[in-house]
């Protein structure tokens, strides 16, 4: 399996950029979504013999792309985990962490994972098969009320309630264990002429309750201020508002609140600086390459020298 046919890299020559690679620049980068190796293979190229990359990816499928460079090592883990693995690695800091989010082309195209609105698959969504609840348990377990917040949170469909007691109908009568069913007990919430965009946010809802990705999402930016030393570089490419709002927060002001901590000159106290007001988008040619990147948005950030640790008597909030 190749890294072409499992996922083509998005932006990629935004991301290099962003991290700061040049041709035959030394350093240690991490690559926290490894997935098919796109991103991994052009920052090897561009690397010189003495530089060492990480990957991460808690998805199996992920180890039958791992490149035969002795400058790489796939640590085959959630990214939430970075920091600790990275110090098993007997590394502490690294010159930049790229994390290309959300599903991989190839994750959706395997029909058995759950992840794609197309056809009949058994209702799993998980990024690591092996570990956790799948999307069929979450379905039979959540309350009414649970399952809203979930539709709303992370779906942000219109009338969630109403998609809720939907699933809470059709499960009184059989289980809920595939795709189709799923969408059967919902066909009657989707608005006309928009079917597919809702069953995709549904789905989007479900997968990202399932791997708690939001809760990864904030545990690999916060290991970021520790991991990166000043000047080092994070680079996050998100594909829905909810990670694009986290990201673009927390490399404005280190935080997911969003709230703005100054010094006494009213200085701004952050542990990264913005590299670009807005996000990076793919151009129209990427797009038509590769429409996966259509709803790609791009961030990237440098680590400042302000420690959030630090005596923080001489500050306020903005």
């Amino acid at each position: 399996m190749s890294a072409s046919t499992y996922h083509i890299p998005v932006l990629p020559e935004a991301s290099l950029t962003g991290l700061g690679i040049g041709t035959q620049q030394h350093g240690v980068f991490v690559d926290a979504t490894f997935g098919g190796g796109g991103h991994t293979q052009l920052m090897l190229d561009r690397l010189d013999e003495g530089s060492r990359i990480y990957g991460f990816d808690q998805d199996p499928d992920a180890l039958a792309n791992v490149p035969q460079d002795t400058r790489f090592e796939l640590i085959p883990e959630n990214f939430r985990f970075i920091r600790n693995f990275l110090r098993l690695a007997g590394v502490r800091t690294v010159d930049g962490i790229l994390a290309d989010l959300g599903v991989s082309s190839h994750q959706f195209d395997q029909a058995e994972r759950g992840f794609s609105i197309r056809g009949e698959a058994p209702l799993d969504m998980r990024m690591n098969p092996k570990e956790g609840k799948s999307a069929a348990d979450l379905i039979a377990n959540c309350s009414p009320i649970e399952l809203t917040r979930i539709f709303r949170q992370y779906g942000e469909i219109n009338r969630p309630d109403k998609a809720a007691y939907a699933v809470e109908r059709a499960r009184q009568s059989q289980r809920i264990h595939t795709t189709r069913q799923l969408m059967d007990a919902l066909v009657g919430q989707a608005p006309r002429g928009r079917e597919n965009k809702f069953f995709a946010q549904v789905f989007q809802a479900l997968r990202i309750e399932v791997n708690d990705e939001m809760g990864a999402l904030r545990t690999l930016l916060e290991s970021s201020i520790e991991l990166l030393p000043e000047g080092g570089r994070l680079v996050v490419i998100s594909y829905h508002s909810l990670e694009d709002r986290l990201v673009k927060h927390f490399m404005r002001s280190g935080n997911f609140e969003d709230a703005m901590q100054r010094d006494f000159k009213g200085q701004l106290l952050a542990p990264f600086e913005p590299i670009s007001r807005k996000a990076i988008v793919a151009e129209a040619n990427e797009i038509e390459a590769n429409p996966r990147s259509r709803s790609a948005r791009l961030r990237i950030a440098q680590r400042t020298g302000f420690s959030p640790e630090a005596d923080s008597s001489n500050t306020q909030l903005a």
